[in-house]
């Protein structure tokens, strides 16, 4: 059987959205809380940028992918309005009811569906923007999860893909310092769980730079593919447009 990657774990593809699926039903109550104290609340900022940049207008068609607890999708459906559709996906059923329950306490009401990124349920060139923010990573075929979101989006759609990156040459070691040492640290004492924080830190590093990544997503079908570093490399977006 093939092999994939979780963490630093050679495992068999069948195994890892099993396992991935476990790492987050054990953070998902405390997903928001730990999110604010591991970025010391930049993950805020980062989304704001992203938000910033997907410039979404009203009437908009609009898929959030492995949308967690909501943040971008709330965001996304201010700006598309009573016109536009925000769509909240998450393979994970313990991350899409926090993030449904947080949205319905505050009067939000958008589609969900719990689906896996590699085979979403939309008919081709149904949406005008897609994101997955701080998820990408997670998933077993990163390429065919990138084809998927090509494929449902318009010809001239945009992809905007938030996640963890390679950092600055000064800002790895004590940034491997931070997240192999504090951030298990913090998972077990905050979310009773370090070892889910460990495979975070872990899955950061195996997923694919900067340029890697826009490789991948100009050969999903991304005709042009802009590189936004954020926190000097350690966060990028990146930013994609359907051939």
């Amino acid at each position: 059987m093939a092999q994939t990657h979780f963490g630093y774990q050679n495992v068999d593809e069948a195994e890892k959205a099993g396992r991935v699926r476990g790492v987050f039903d054990s953070v998902a109550t405390k997903y928001d809380l730990m999110n604010d104290v591991l970025s010391l609340g930049l993950h805020r900022a980062w989304k704001a940028y992203t938000v910033a940049v997907a410039a979404v207008r009203p009437g908009m068609q609009v898929l959030d992918v492995a949308g967690g607890t909501g943040d971008l999708a709330r965001a996304f459906a201010e700006r598309a309005g009573p016109t536009g559709r925000v769509v909240l996906t998450d393979i994970n059923e313990a991350m899409l009811r926090a993030g449904r329950d947080r949205l319905l306490d505050d009067g939000v009401l958008l589609p969900t569906a719990a689906c896996d990124a590699e085979h979403l349920p939309f008919v081709d060139a149904s949406f005008d923007l897609a994101s997955v923010a701080f998820g990408l990573r997670n998933m077993t075929h990163k390429e065919a999860a990138l084809a998927e979101m090509a494929r449902v989006l318009r010809p001239g759609g945009r992809l905007l893909v938030l996640e963890f990156s390679r950092p600055a040459p000064l800002l790895r070691k004590p940034y491997d310092w931070y997240s192999f040492t504090l951030m298990p640290l913090l998972g077990k004492l905050i979310a009773k769980d370090g070892d889910s924080y460990r495979y975070l830190a872990e899955s950061i590093r195996m997923h694919p730079d900067q340029a890697a990544l826009k490789a991948m997503m100009k050969a999903a079908g991304f005709g042009h593919v802009d590189i936004h570093n954020l926190a000097g490399g350690i966060v990028a977006l990146h930013v994609g447009i359907k051939c």
